[in-house]
């Protein structure tokens, strides 16, 4: 049986960050190259997005992402 894909997903009113633990090798490109620091390392090297709230979903950890282990979306905010 195959295990199933550890995705772990962030998320604020603006932004969804999904990580797949699976495919992370924790090289930590996509940390360094979060002009927000957005992005730690974890304690297994892989990052959490410790600082969403100052995420500008610019995507440049997404891609930059060499395993595409990390997947930003913005959430569209409808005028009401």
């Amino acid at each position: 049986m195959k295990d199933k894909e550890a995705v772990s997903v962030f998320q604020n009113n603006r932004v969804i960050i999904s990580i797949r633990k699976n495919w992370c090798k924790a090289c930590g490109i996509c940390i360094e190259f979060c002009p927000k620091h957005v992005l730690m390392a974890n304690e297994e090297g892989k990052p959490e997005p410790i600082k969403i709230d100052d995420c500008i979903n610019c995507g440049l950890c997404e891609l930059r992402c060499p395993d595409f282990a990390i997947l930003v979306r913005g959430i569209e905010v409808k005028d009401e």
